[in-house]
């Protein structure tokens, strides 16, 4: 790994000063020499370089598992394979085996992008109407969220299995065994957790097995406790031995499906039969011109690829790298950029399996163009909705008022092969549904979908269907130039990641931010016309210019978690988010 000693400044003049709370530190008897190396520099604001492999892992522990696989001749798959495994285990309030994932791969060889799918589903049980009280009313979001009722066919084991069976190299038990070990002997509480645990307390006290591997004895887990979950080494085991089929099948299955039916406060209806028909899809990459670039990642259920695509698209015809980053008036066009995005998300962007979506005409270049003409002016947009782009078959959809909290988790990967793995993995709300079985969380995936099914009278692309997919903002992105690799990247966020990720490409692409600057730089964000700037950064000097231009603004922390690795002809260059754990290793 080498690690510069200085590392150039004269670019990043919207400085960054993270709050204690913001930035979770790891112990140094807790991981590695070589983690602590890593996170160190991550705290200096450094970037990582090496010239045959990079993992950027949300967790140290995590990274290290996944670096070990490269290290020792795995491919990029196999290292998320591994990363996920210990993810689950020592974050397991982001993802873990009880949600879902979204992944973008890139064959080193071919050159060619795919993504994979393994989003949780609605149970064929599930009906528009899940998410609704008596008189047909939204519930309260955490009314909906704590219990069954909310938790969605898991795809993350599903998904672990196929990428290892299409571009694994490792045996799988081997990708298994580090996270099986580091359960039965013990990890340490991460100050992240620790915290994240103290402040969710009530709501994990709702559920007796939650409650005793969170809050022992009735209390909350302290940092640097040593922790062991021998029912997780022990249900990794089973699927090490057996493969994924031992998570949709069997002993497991049943508990997932007693847990979920049996929590008599608030009872889900997943079925035997939900788990056991569970499928990995595979889908062709979106992907977005943006100057010499194109930026690609996850289509629909996600609106990720689509929703950045468009920003940027908007974005395209506007000279940014002559604006630079403390420019009020770059900010204008990207906030406005997003809003419209996002009035065409909430009205257009669903599973695509079950409603017609407008997939290609949401990125053409006219109408683009023609949305774009509206960012012509000089002062925020007063309205925004939703534009009217080419359809193949034309249908009449309601706008979207469904709710995404920020949680979830990313990786970026890059093996000596040149393969790239971009995966963005979640079980929703921090904690999920906050019901365990067998050593993890259930997601409350399903409560990404609409709680209402219809508005005047027109349905909502994103309502709730059986064996439907929620819509996400999780958004794995690749971002290449003349079909070569150029950054691999994404976050964790709820739907802010859709602004984090666009942030983070247009601060190195237009603002020549090297990727460990333009992650650390300051968040704004804009989705529905108030202007999110994140608490102590300079991005609060842009207030008064904001509102002058007719914002409303909120000053808040913004706790994004982006990994990327940029690739140029020099080799790689990693970045890590400090304002979480996650470190990048490298050699």
């Amino acid at each position: 790994m080498n690690i510069p000693k200085h590392i150039a400044t004269s670019i990043l003049f919207l400085s960054v000063t993270a709050s204690p709370a913001a930035i979770a530190q790891q112990t140094a008897d807790s991981i590695s020499p070589e983690a602590a190396v890593a996170l160190e520099a991550k705290k200096r604001g450094e970037t990582v370089k090496s010239n045959k492999w990079m993992v950027a892992v949300a967790n140290p522990l995590a990274a290290k598992t996944a670096a070990d696989v490269l290290r020792n001749g795995g491919t990029a798959a196999d290292a998320a394979v591994a990363a996920q495994a210990m993810l689950g285990l020592v974050e397991p309030q982001s993802s873990g085996l009880g949600g879902g994932a979204f992944l973008v791969y890139r064959n080193g060889n071919t050159g060619e992008l795919t993504t994979l799918d393994g989003r949780e589903t609605a149970p064929a049980a599930a009906t528009p109407k899940l998410f609704q009280d008596e008189k047909g009313e939204p519930l309260k979001f955490f009314t909906a969220v704590i219990g069954g009722r909310s938790v969605g066919v898991p795809g993350t084991p599903a998904l672990m299995e196929d990428m290892h069976k299409r571009w694994g190299k490792t045996p799988w038990k081997n990708l298994l065994q580090p996270a099986i070990d580091t359960a039965t002997n013990g990890f340490k509480v991460s100050p992240r957790l620790a915290g994240l645990i103290a402040s969710g307390a009530e709501r994990l006290s709702q559920h007796n097995p939650t409650k005793d591997y969170f809050l022992p004895a009735g209390k909350p887990l302290q940092a640097g406790t040593t922790l062991k979950n021998e029912q997780y080494a022990q249900t990794l085991s089973d699927i090490a031995k057996n493969g994924a089929s031992a998570f949709y099948t069997g002993a497991i299955a049943n508990a997932v499906v007693n847990t979920v039916q049996g929590f008599t406060a608030n009872p889900g209806v997943m079925s035997l039969d939900d788990l056991a028909g569970y499928k990995v899809i595979e889908r062709k990459a979106v992907c977005g011109d943006y100057r010499q670039y194109q930026v690609c990642g996850m289509g629909p259920p996600s609106s990720g690829a689509l929703t950045v695509g468009q920003i940027l698209g908007l974005l395209q015809p506007y000279d940014l790298a002559k604006l630079g980053p403390k420019s009020p008036e770059a900010w204008r066009l990207i906030g406005d950029a997003s809003r419209l995005a996002f009035a065409d998300r909430g009205r257009y962007m669903a599973d695509s399996d079950f409603v017609k979506m407008p997939t290609k005409g949401l990125l053409k270049p006219g109408y683009l163009k023609s949305r774009s003409a509206l960012l012509n002016s000089s002062a925020a947009l007063e309205e925004v909705s939703a534009g009217e782009p080419e359809w193949d078959d034309a249908e009449l959809w309601a706008d979207d008022e469904s709710i995404e909290l920020p949680s979830t988790s990313h990786f970026s990967i890059v093996d000596g092969q040149g393969n790239m793995v971009s995966m963005t993995t979640t079980i929703e709300n921090g904690f999920g549904s906050r019901l365990m079985t067998n050593g993890f969380l259930l997601n409350n995936e399903l409560t990404d979908f609409s709680f209402r099914d219809q508005k005047d009278g027109n349905p909502i692309a994103n309502r709730v269907e059986p064996g439907k997919r929620p819509r996400s903002s999780m958004s794995p992105t690749i971002v290449t130039k003349d079909g070569e690799p150029v950054l691999v990247i994404g976050s964790p966020g709820g739907s802010r990641i859709i602004g984090y990720v666009a942030k983070t490409i247009i601060a190195h692409l237009d603002w020549g931010m090297d990727i460990q600057q333009a992650i650390s730089s300051p968040h704004l964000v804009n989705r529905f016309g108030k202007y999110d700037l994140e608490e102590n950064t300079s991005a609060v000097e842009l207030k008064p210019a904001l509102e002058a231009l007719g914002y409303e603004t909120e000053i808040r922390g913004l706790t994004s978690g982006l990994h990327g690795i940029a690739i140029s002809a020099s080799g790689l260059e990693g970045g890590a988010d400090h304002r979480r754990e996650g470190i990048v290793l490298g050699e």
